[in-house]
């Protein structure tokens, strides 16, 4: 007997990320924060969500990702995994919940998958975090490691800048990365980082690379979903290409709507609820006079 194969696609786990790169197949990953949006990106087809520490700016309008908490991460983690059947969940590892000791990180990345329903955890960092990165894959958590840009070192950073420009900062990340590899983590985000030293990154590792700002040459590409579809306010970074301006869309509803109720077009009687046919009022009592 033949057995049809299923309409929905299967669940990405971490390991189809290695089989994707070993095919030479792209992924797409893009980030979510509540239940709406990962359901319309999991709808769409995209193989990883990233429940990302920028809802520091896009969701709570903050400078930088410093101030986001592992409970506001957690909560929309939650939210998100309500929303998304197909895609991996990634959760990041805000500011501060890695760098009190390993113990304490295990407890916080536990706190995300078994909490938040994350399938996997993000932090930032290079080889000062390859001692970490050992700890939790011994203690069974897949760990997307982050190198390049690391947006919660902004103030060591001195701003949001492209990294490895020189053959020795270059040198460094590529050693990073093959650190962190052997650490055993399944992927690596090369965030503003040289097309150049992104396609070196990804040509020796085993493992996936994901770019952002790093050129086409990295086996998984991310994106903010706010900067996708025009959401965010402000100029945006070179790499970011805007494929809708959801803000637009939104101002135009928002001045039709309140046009409708200026005017008493809204709402319609079809709009309204009405009394039953058999109900009767009788007539308005007048108001007293003075």
């Amino acid at each position: 007997m033949a057995y049809l194969k299923p309409d929905k696609p299967e669940k990405v786990f971490v390991p189809a990320l290695r089989e994707a790169k070993e095919k030479g197949e792209k992924l797409a990953c893009l980030t979510a924060y509540d239940y709406p949006t990962a359901r319309i990106v999991d709808e769409a087809g995209v193989d990883m969500i990233l429940v990302g520490d920028s809802m520091g700016n896009v969701i709570h309008g903050y400078g930088n990702t410093i101030p986001v908490t592992l409970d506001e991460i957690c909560s929309a983690t939650k939210a998100v995994k309500r929303g998304a059947s197909r895609a991996l969940i990634i959760a990041d590892m805000p500011y501060g919940s890695f760098h009190t000791g390993d113990d304490e990180a295990v407890r916080n990345a536990l706190k995300l998958m078994k909490d938040g329903g994350a399938e996997a955890v993000k932090l930032e960092g290079g080889r000062n975090r390859v001692g970490l990165v050992n700890r939790l894959v011994d203690e069974e958590i897949p760990v997307m490691a982050h190198i390049g840009l690391t947006p919660q070192s902004v103030h060591k950073l001195g701003g949001y800048r492209v990294q490895g420009k020189t053959a020795e900062a270059a040198k460094i990340l590529i050693e990073d990365a093959k650190m962190l590899e052997e650490a055993g983590a399944f992927a690596i985000v090369l965030e503003l980082v040289p097309r150049e030293v992104a396609e070196i990154i990804t040509n020796e590792l085993t493992i996936s690379t994901v770019g952002i700002g790093a050129g086409s040459a990295c086996d998984v590409q991310v994106l903010v979903l706010h900067d996708l579809i025009g959401f965010t306010f402000g100029r945006q970074p070179r790499f970011v290409r805007q494929y809708a301006n959801v803000s637009e869309v939104i101002t135009e509803a928002i001045t039709r709507w309140m046009d409708d109720v200026r005017s008493g077009f809204y709402p319609s009687e079809k709009e309204s609820y009405g009394l039953p046919d058999d109900v009767e009022l009788g007539e308005p009592k007048k108001a007293a006079s003075k």
